[in-house]
């Protein structure tokens, strides 16, 4: 049997479908009150903020004047709470140079455990590239983990870093596996061709994302415990050891760079390409602020450290004097749960919502129009009935 429906009839269904979904919809948002100069809402962070070029910073009365250096990127962030304090072309697009370890490390340090003992081939320490620094990994000779990731945290060595790719499935799993993981982080400036950090082209990141794989290190205790160690002792070609001394001298406060008190790490970088980089952290009392300095122009091979120290202090003297221009948190996807861990249900997404904006999210209001579509036509087609009944 088949139903037609007369235009009137479709007509009258479509419009209770439109009723329905304007009874259920949100009313539209009226315009947000700024509120009172220095309020809540006039300390918020701007979204874009980060984006734009030059010095971004939001000074309270009192606020200490943010340093004059010469990098052409750089950022001072809360790791705590992951709250920008002030940056400069934070979103640039840069070679990072060794400091792209960083985020080798957060990607392959979980995988690895420390007390695992390896013998190196050749194969794991072909492809170096030129030029690379190198802690003297040797083949033939049995490596714990631990001692390799000395290697790398230490002494930046990427023939460590080649030997810890093997082992994690090699250089191009290595290199996807880090590239997902920055997207996981909210880093999306950063594209992964070497997970070494040697230059390649198309290599980038930011002052931003290495300032996020920063703080994502320093939650991982071990990798805080290797981006703080200042001397070690590596094993030698003969069975030996010997020492090898932390390439970032603010830690090490070495070649006439005074220590920084406090400091935590975490790693420093030099390519032609790339020039002088570095991300640094320090404590004080119950704050930690990390750094991030890329390329300073002017000062020398040791500029990346004094202006790092800059940053420093002007961020510990500004904590609290400032508002956040940005949020290393900024960019990091929300998780939304899957359809195994909630039913979905008209209920349960009417009240989910989502904290982006007020009123009911899409998903609500196509549900609540089928089923107010589905009334509607059951009410049309009674109606019909009663009519036909009556003829």
């Amino acid at each position: 049997m088949t139903i037609g429906f007369s235009s009137r009839a479709a007509a009258s269904a479509c419009v209770l479908c439109a009723v329905g979904v304007l009874a259920l919809g949100p009313a539209a948002p009226a315009a947000a009150d700024p509120g009172p100069a220095g309020g809540p809402h006039a300390t918020a962070p701007r979204p874009a903020l980060l984006y734009r070029a030059g010095t971004q910073v939001r000074p309270r009365p009192g606020a200490p004047g943010v340093p004059a250096v010469s990098a052409l990127s750089w950022l001072v962030a809360d790791a705590g709470t992951g709250d920008v304090l002030a940056a400069s072309n934070a979103h640039r697009k840069l070679p990072p140079a060794s400091t792209l370890k960083t985020l080798f490390a957060l990607t392959v340090l979980p995988v690895l455990p420390g007390g695992i003992r390896h013998r190196v081939s050749e194969a794991e320490l072909t492809g170096i590239g030129a030029g690379s620094s190198l802690v003297g990994v040797a083949e033939g000779r049995s490596y714990r983990v631990a001692d390799l990731w000395h290697g790398v945290f230490l002494n930046s060595g990427n023939d460590a870093v080649h030997v810890l790719a093997a082992l994690n499935g090699g250089w191009r799993a290595t290199a996807a596996g880090m590239q997902a993981k920055a997207r996981s982080l909210g880093a999306l400036d950063t594209r992964v061709v070497s997970p070494d950090g040697y230059d390649a082209p198309g290599q980038v990141s930011s002052a931003y994302d290495l300032a996020v794989f920063g703080r994502a290190g320093l939650r991982n205790p071990d990798f805080a415990r290797y981006c703080a160690t200042a001397e070690a002792r590596f094993p030698g070609r003969d069975g030996g050891t010997y020492g090898i001394v932390n390439t970032n001298r603010l830690l090490s406060g070495t070649n006439g760079v005074a220590r920084y008190p406090g400091l935590v790490g975490i790693k420093n970088g030099y390519t032609s390409n790339a020039g002088n980089t570095l991300v640094a952290a320090a404590r004080r009392g119950d704050r930690t602020l990390v750094v991030t300095v890329l390329n300073p122009q002017a000062g020398g091979g040791f500029a990346v450290y004094e202006e790092a120290r800059e940053l420093l202090d002007w961020g510990f003297g500004a904590a609290g004097r400032v508002d956040p221009v940005g949020s290393l948190d900024g960019l990091r996807a929300r998780p939304r749960p899957g359809p195994e861990a909630t039913p979905v249900t008209a209920a349960a997404v009417a009240v989910s919502g989502d904290d982006d904006g007020p009123g009911w999210p899409e998903a609500a209001v196509v549900v609540g129009a089928a089923a107010l579509g589905g009334v509607s036509v059951a009410l049309v087609l009674r109606l019909m009935g009663r009519r036909r009944s009556a003829g």
